[in-house]
């Protein structure tokens, strides 16, 4: 472990993607990455059968089939399944709107509805 801390402050990137040449200083990173070129998702749901390249997104995307929502708005109770959507509902509350457009100024709660609003 001391080595790989090391190569934080040296820079050092020993692991290259030999698809794009991005390097990395963990192989294990490197493996992860090269998932975005291969496709691979190694990660399936048994209750859905979709596949995720991280098992973190596989736990994620699994408490859609068992209901757990751990992330509680402290304002009106409602839970959610992910931190994220809780931050997206808490932004009805207060009214924030942290995404504007560069062209017309209007603002967005969230950058998907942004991009969308460019799109057109």
């Amino acid at each position: 472990y001391l080595v790989i801390h090391e190569r934080t402050h040296t820079g050092e990137k020993p692991y290259e993607c030999l698809y794009c040449g991005k390097s990395f200083i963990r192989n294990y990173s490197l493996v992860i990455h090269q998932r975005t070129h291969t496709g691979e998702k190694p990660y399936e749901c048994m209750d859905c059968g979709k596949s995720f390249r991280l098992n973190s997104h596989l736990v994620v995307h699994q408490r859609i089939h068992s209901e757990k929502k751990p992330y509680e708005c402290q304002d009106c109770g409602e839970s959610f399944s992910q931190n994220c959507l809780l931050v997206y509902h808490q932004r009805r509350h207060t009214g924030e709107k942290p995404f504007e457009c560069p062209d017309c100024g209007k603002s967005f709660s969230n950058n998907s509805h942004l991009v969308v609003h460019q799109s057109i």
